[in-house]
């Protein structure tokens, strides 16, 4: 018998790589809303999509079997609305707010994991003496802010002087909207106890600043019972918080590995989150041997997808297509082509810019022949400004993605460089 499970934001690209899965034979997979209407853009009309989304499965002549997406906001948020209505496994839309809202969040891990959460406290970028207030919860330069409903690294700022504060406090004023409005039409439908109700979308988070090696812990949830799967490293250009590459599997001592599964397991197992994939943030500070848990996410990392296929042997979109399917995953260890596996990002660290010239599709076959197995994606097309990528950090632009695998990182990182001197990006209108 046939099974239907719908994508939300599904492309052409995943579609094919979805059919590689284990187990999928009797499985169709169909798109629900385009990748323009949920990534491609930096507008999300929540109560729009939800509705379209509604009006594609009311009209669906089948079963409708699962509901899944591996993006984070929007489609993150809308899953578990979705699942409720059309009854397919998820977690509950609290349990996952409990993970995304990032004040409720800290607020939830400090109940059980306080020696791995920073000092942090909710400010309102709105109000002209919030930077006092924070001084008064006794946070200390440095420290970093960012929206309680962040995604990716966008409007996360270092903050070291009031100046710094004044600057990030303007960028959150002109853009945080594009991110709260959304995020409160989803907590409107959420039962909130009132200390978190009362802090909106448009709230932030100041933390102190944490540090060390980074790294992100894979797992997901299926009936109560959490598993993690694998742990990738998160690589940042020298001097700046912006990503150079993920790197699996991680070089992180096994045991700082298990301590973060340790801990990983027993705050989802208290937020109650259940029946899907999750990702953690995590870093050790090696000086001190301190693991400091960054933020949880509520999804399985789309970036790492290629990288679990290279050493494992497939996707761990597994892990998503299984639990929306209400199965335990399979998901296979050391069955892949390659010993090591990144993602490399290749950045401009400008103001703004205006892309002069950009490969072209012919450049690009040619620059991933030069490794075997290679994908690259160009996020730029010729004439487009930097600053109309969606979801770029507060300190660079990344241009382009590699993924690419060898049998040592240290080969990897020289086939990196192998492949980047065949790509040529030129920009005018330079701002620094």
């Amino acid at each position: 018998m046939t099974r239907n499970v719908f994508v939300v934001g599904l492309n052409d690209y995943n579609a094919e790589r979805l059919k590689t899965l284990r187990m999928v034979e009797d499985v169709v997979f169909h798109q629900l809303l385009t990748p323009a209407q949920v990534y491609e853009t930096q507008e999300f009309d929540i109560p729009s999509m939800l509705a379209e989304a509604e009006a594609t499965l009311d009209a669906f002549d089948g079963s409708i079997d699962a509901i899944v997406g591996y993006m984070d906001f929007p489609v993150s948020t809308m899953l578990p609305l979705l699942s409720r209505k059309y009854g397919t496994p998820n977690t509950s839309l609290e349990s996952l707010l409990k993970c995304e809202h990032k004040f409720w969040s800290r607020k939830v891990m400090a109940e059980v994991i306080p020696d791995h959460v920073p000092a942090f406290t909710a400010f309102d970028p709105f109000d002209d003496d919030a930077l006092s207030k924070i001084g008064e919860s006794n946070l200390r330069f440095p420290f970093f802010v960012k929206p309680i409903k962040s995604s990716g690294s966008r409007l996360g700022f270092r903050i070291d002087s009031p100046e710094d504060f004044d600057f990030a406090v303007q960028k959150l004023r002109a853009e945080i909207g594009q991110i709260s409005e959304p995020f409160n039409v989803v907590l409107d439908r959420a039962d909130l106890p009132d200390d978190i109700r009362a802090i909106e979308g448009h709230y932030c988070m100041a933390e102190r600043v944490i540090g060390g090696r980074q790294c992100t812990v894979e797992g997901y949830v299926h009936d109560g019972e959490v598993t993690l799967y694998g742990t990738v490293d998160s690589i940042r250009y020298p001097q700046v918080l912006s990503f150079f590459y993920y790197l699996y599997p991680s070089t992180l001592p096994r045991q700082v590995q298990d301590q973060m599964w340790k801990i990983s397991r027993k705050v989802m197992k208290h937020i109650g989150y259940d029946n899907a994939g999750f990702n953690i943030e995590y870093f050790w500070d090696e000086v001190d041997d301190k693991i400091w848990l960054l933020e949880i996410n509520t999804r399985i990392a789309q970036s790492h997808c290629d990288l679990f296929e290279m050493v494992d042997g497939v996707s761990h979109q597994q892990v998503t297509v299984d639990l929306g399917l209400g199965r335990k995953p399979d998901m296979p260890q050391r069955q892949g082509t390659q010993n090591v596996a990144a993602e490399f990002f290749y950045r401009v660290f400008f103001g703004d810019a205006t892309a002069a010239r950009v490969p072209s599709r012919a450049e690009i076959e040619v620059a991933a022949e030069q490794v075997e197995g290679t994908r690259i994606v160009s996020n730029l097309s010729k004439g487009m400004k930097l600053s109309e990528l969606p979801e770029q950090d507060a300190y660079s632009f990344a241009v382009a993605s590699v993924w690419m695998g060898a049998g040592t990182t240290s080969k990897l990182l020289w086939n990196y460089e192998q492949v980047m001197k065949r790509l040529n990006y030129e920009f005018t209108d330079i701002e620094d």
